[in-house]
């Protein structure tokens, strides 16, 4: 979680915007899955990455650098 003072995302926060955003587009499916998945599939680790890269752009322009 992110303390109050700062302004730096950390990886937990990082790993909870990527699941609210995977969650909300894949209703079939959870992040949690798409992480374990990501261990035996280069596709999902792909997706995976793909997923955390848009979190942290995310982070960045709320301003969370």
């Amino acid at each position: 979680m992110m303390d109050t003072g700062s302004v730096i995302a950390t990886e937990a926060d990082i790993e909870e915007i990527a699941r609210e955003g995977y969650d909300r587009c894949h209703p079939d499916d959870s992040f949690a899955d798409l992480v374990h998945r990501s261990a035996f599939s280069k596709e999902d680790r792909y997706l995976l990455r793909q997923w955390l890269d848009y979190a942290r752009v995310k982070a960045r322009a709320a301003g969370k650098p």
